[in-house]
């Protein structure tokens, strides 16, 4: 029922359609998607939904790497005794989206990458992974949990686009809150309800993401990646790596390497 790999986008544009229904989910770098001429910029926080028979057209940076899952709608499944949680598994595909994951949703994400590249061959576990991913999308997008409503002001883009770009400094909640034109508290609350995390957590992980991307991509030192990312020491970036990613920046950098 259920394909599921890891893949590295082209630099340059392909297009095309296909007759399942398709997730690309944003792991490292960015990638730039079309879907019946609705456009989705990928980051390690986006996933974007593309239902069979569309017509879409990706490219990606040189870092980028995406999770494809392919589901295909005619599979017998449908005849089983979970037919039901079929039905509601492929209500996401019924028009093109782009899904702005929380923290949770991510999380999974990059746990799931992280098996898929420590056991390739292992493809029953990857079904099985997939299969998560998309049952917690699902109730996510079904039950409208990842929707923006539209009486707040935040949008995540905006914050994400202003955190990257001011990584290499201390950012605080109060400027955060500026860049929104809400109040701290007002803020807190808003950014909680509608990135399903807390500021100070979703600008660690935007740091250790960005962290592991310029470890497996450039020959930058340890030390010049930690300033780079806003972390106070080489030190600092380690222990934050081994706590909330469980790895180092030496296997990241000897995994790049060996690839």
């Amino acid at each position: 029922m259920l394909d599921a790999r890891l893949l590295k986008l082209p630099t340059a544009s392909h297009q095309h359609r296909h007759e399942h229904h398709q997730i690309v989910i944003g792991v490292r770098g960015e990638a730039d998607l079309s879907v019946d001429g609705t456009g989705s910029h990928l980051d390690t926080w986006k996933a974007c939904l593309v239902p069979t028979e569309a017509r879409h057209d990706y490219c990606g940076d040189h870092q980028n790497h995406v999770m494809v899952i392919n589901l295909d709608p005619s599979t017998p499944v449908i005849t089983s005794p979970h037919h039901a949680d079929y039905e509601r598994m492929v209500r996401v595909f019924e028009k093109p989206r782009t899904i702005h994951m929380d923290s949770r949703l991510q999380g999974l994400v990059q746990f799931a990458a992280g098996e898929f590249d420590r056991s390739p061959g292992n493809l029953a576990m990857h079904g099985h992974l997939a299969a998560s991913i998309l049952y917690c999308m699902a109730d996510r997008v079904v039950d409208r949990k990842v929707s923006v409503p539209s009486r707040h002001s935040l949008s995540p883009d905006a914050m994400q686009t202003y955190i990257r770009d001011n990584l290499h400094r201390k950012i605080t909640v109060q400027e955060l809150a500026s860049e929104a034109c809400l109040s701290v508290s007002r803020f807190h609350e808003v950014f909680r309800d509608v990135v399903g995390t807390t500021p100070h957590q979703f600008l660690l992980q935007a740091r250790l993401n960005q962290a592991m991307n310029l470890l497996a991509s450039t020959q930058l030192s340890v030390s010049e990646i930690s300033y780079r990312v806003g972390f106070s020491s080489q030190s600092a970036l380690t222990n934050a790596l081994r706590k909330h990613k469980g790895t180092t920046p030496t296997r990241l950098q000897v995994r790049d390497n060996v690839a």
